[in-house]
């Protein structure tokens, strides 16, 4: 039988090996196996590039109008059509897409900022904060997502501004359950006893070594949310509760588009499926973020 000699260079291979595995460089390696996941980061990114970059990329002034060319078909001049106005519908498209992930960004920031500190105050302080804050949240879970964002945008006012603020708002109580679920299962670790244990403060625990184990579920979810925030904008700005005309909107090109669906079908098609393009991949995204932040995954 013979004995494996362990060496300074076999040991410094092993130490190089295990770093190599670091759990950041895990979870890019799982999601990059899942071809899904990357087609869905590619179109999200191609989105946020056409936004960044609107004013270069467009061809023409997405608010301008021309008599000449109202509700004209794709064709080399306009590739995707003119509308009612005589607008460009590609470049109305671009810009409108700096007004969806706008407001799906700033709105998930909104309730990520809002929801998770106090997800994390409800799931480590327990008791009767938990339970007051668990009442609240179920309160506002019981009202359909889309309509509790109606009616607080009818009640800000009908401006993308206010319609963000109501979809974050709308948002938060999940950011609120996902952090409290997050935290009470982090708490539970033997980390955050031997941190309590050392005579750290609450507060401390919870921001150290706590919040930090608690990003992962996080971030997925704020990935999804910003899927659901897009519909949101655009639904809000079909009812005139968004982005306000002339300003290119997905939803008010759709509003717009319904009165001619049989006349200038295009009006309807691009936009719709701009906006399809982006949720899917978005979820997509979301979904690989799951799987590869998931610790039990291989």
């Amino acid at each position: 039988m013979s004995a494996t000699v362990v060496t300074p260079s076999n040991s410094a291979g092993a130490v190089m090996a295990s770093a190599s595995q670091s759990p950041a460089r895990m979870a890019v390696r799982r999601f990059a196996a899942r071809p899904a996941a990357v087609v869905g980061l590619v179109v999200v990114v191609f989105f946020v590039l056409v936004a960044a970059f609107a004013p270069w990329i467009a061809p023409f002034d997405p608010v301008k109008t021309s008599w000449t060319l109202i509700r004209k078909a794709p064709s080399w001049a306009n590739w995707m059509g003119t509308d009612e106005n005589g607008r460009d519908v590609l470049s109305r498209i671009i810009w409108g897409a700096r007004a969806s992930l706008t407001a799906g960004v700033i709105s998930v920031t909104i309730a990520t900022g809002v929801g998770v500190p106090i997800g994390l105050l409800a799931g480590f302080a327990g008791g009767k904060t938990d339970m007051i804050i668990g009442r609240l949240v179920d309160a506002m879970l019981a009202s359909p997502f889309l309509i509790l964002a109606i009616a607080l945008a009818a009640f800000l006012g009908p401006s993308l501004q206010n319609a963000m603020i109501a979809i974050g708002i709308t948002a938060t109580p999940i950011f609120v359950r996902v952090a409290r679920g997050a935290t009470i299962d982090a708490a539970t670790n033997d980390y955050v006893e031997a941190a309590r244990a050392l005579g750290n403060p609450p507060w401390r625990v919870a921001v150290r070594h706590v919040l930090p184990n608690i990003i992962p579920p996080v971030m997925v979810q704020a990935t999804l949310a910003i899927a659901g925030a897009i519909i949101a904008e655009a639904s809000l700005s079909f009812l005139g509760l968004g982005q306000q005309p002339p300003a290119p909107s997905w939803g008010s090109m759709l509003n717009s588009a319904q009165r001619f669906l049989t006349q200038a079908p295009w009006l309807a098609i691009f936009p719709g499926a701009a906006i399809f393009l982006v949720v899917l991949s978005f979820n997509l995204v979301g979904d690989g973020l799951r799987d590869a932040l998931d610790p039990r995954a291989k």
